[in-house]
């Protein structure tokens, strides 16, 4: 098993990312249990973010790093809550008051269109020049009242047209199968196989 740091302490993430990476012989260690800080994220888009922390994890710990910096963009919000959606709500960060806050700023608006994004870097090493990145949507609409036990940020929110329920509705392997975080990490498994070819 090759190590490698995952930039976050974000159990949901982490939970995902072991569960999609396992096959390619990749042990994932969340930067905490390393005793590496969460690093700042003062950049407007997610890639910039996600770059941004990949190095900052490499560097700190001398293995290989992952990071995804993602969040959801409401239409009618001009993109909002973007790069800032885990701290809508301001910090402490609470799912429960982000999501309050989004339903509250969608009051009257008929526009419910969203998407969720994930940009995903891998770095070899804190200087890789040719850092591998992945940016993929996943696009639903923001309902009224929350549904659903699993996922966490907006997925009791997040309704999905096409499978009739929010994508904290569906069960774990179903949603790794077409979120926008089990999109980006798919793409980025191709990339990472043709490399080691």
């Amino acid at each position: 098993m090759q190590k490698l740091v995952l930039a976050s302490n974000n159990a949901g993430k982490l939970i995902e990312f072991q569960a999609l990476l396992a096959p390619l012989q990749f042990e994932v260690i969340p930067q905490g249990d390393l005793g590496i800080p969460a690093c700042e994220e003062p950049h407007h888009t997610f890639f910039e973010n996600a770059l941004a922390k990949a190095r900052h994890a490499s560097s700190a710990s001398g293995l290989p790093a992952l990071a995804d910096d993602s969040g959801i963009c409401v239409d009618a919000l001009k993109g909002a809550p973007g790069v800032y959606s885990a701290r809508y709500a301001g910090e402490p960060s609470s799912d429960k008051a982000n999501n309050q806050k989004l339903i509250a700023a969608l009051q009257g608006e008929p526009n419910r269109a969203a998407h969720y994004v994930c940009a995903l870097v891998f770095v070899n090493h804190a200087d890789d020049p040719k850092p591998l990145i992945v940016q993929t949507e996943w696009h639903g609409l923001i309902q009224e009242e929350p549904a659903g036990n699993n996922g966490f940020g907006y997925d009791p929110y997040f309704f999905l047209p096409n499978q009739n329920m929010t994508a904290a509705q569906l069960d774990p392997m179903q949603k790794n199968a077409i979120s926008h975080r089990g999109q980006a990490l798919r793409e980025l498994i191709a990339q990472l196989r043709m490399r080691s070819e």
